[in-house]
C-alpha cells in the first residue's frame, strides 16, 4: 500500500473526555500520594473509555509490566476513539491537540516500559508511530 503525501493525510482531532470523568480524574490526581493509584483506579473503573485515566494509571504504575499493561490498554483504547472519529490507519494526531495528548501519552507512557523490559522492536515501532501521526513530535512534549 503507497503511503499518502502528507499533504492529503487529514488531522484527526479527538473530542474531549465528559466533564464529569475530567473533574474525577482531576480530584484523584490530586489526591495524597498514597492513594493516588487506587483514586485514578477508581476513575477509570467508572469511565474505562477515558484514555487520560489508563494513561495516568501507566504514570503511576508500580512495575514496568504494569506500566505497559496500563499503556497498552490506553493505547488500544485510544485506537478504537480515534477510528470513531474518522481515523482510518493513516493521518496526523497532533500533540498540539489538546485532547490528542491522552492517547499521545499512551503511546510515551508504552515506548518507555517496552524499553524497561527489554521491547526494543516496540520502542521502534512507536517510534516511528509517534513521528507518522505527528511529523512535530517531540519527546519533550510529555514532560510539558
Amino acid at each position: 500500500m503507497a503511503e499518502l503525501p502528507l499533504a492529503d493525510r487529514h488531522d484527526t482531532v479527538l473530542p474531549p473526555a465528559p466533564d464529569e470523568a475530567r473533574e474525577a480524574l482531576s480530584h484523584a490526581l490530586a489526591a495524597d500520594t498514597s492513594a493516588r493509584k487506587a483514586a485514578i483506579g477508581a476513575v477509570v473503573g467508572d469511565h474505562p473509555e477515558v484514555v487520560d485515566g489508563w494513561s495516568q494509571l501507566a504514570a503511576h504504575g508500580d512495575s514496568a509490566i504494569e506500566r505497559y499493561a496500563y499503556a497498552r490498554v490506553g493505547y488500544h483504547r485510544g485506537l478504537d476513539a480515534l477510528r470513531g472519529h474518522g481515523w482510518g490507519g493513516s493521518g496526523f494526531v497532533r500533540w498540539s491537540q489538546p485532547t490528542n495528548r491522552p492517547f499521545l501519552a499512551c503511546l510515551v507512557r508504552l515506548r518507555l516500559a517496552a524499553a524497561e523490559i527489554g521491547e526494543l522492536t516496540e520502542v521502534e515501532r512507536i517510534t516511528r508511530f509517534l513521528h507518522d501521526l505527528d511529523p512535530d513530535w517531540d519527546d519533550a512534549n510529555l514532560a510539558a
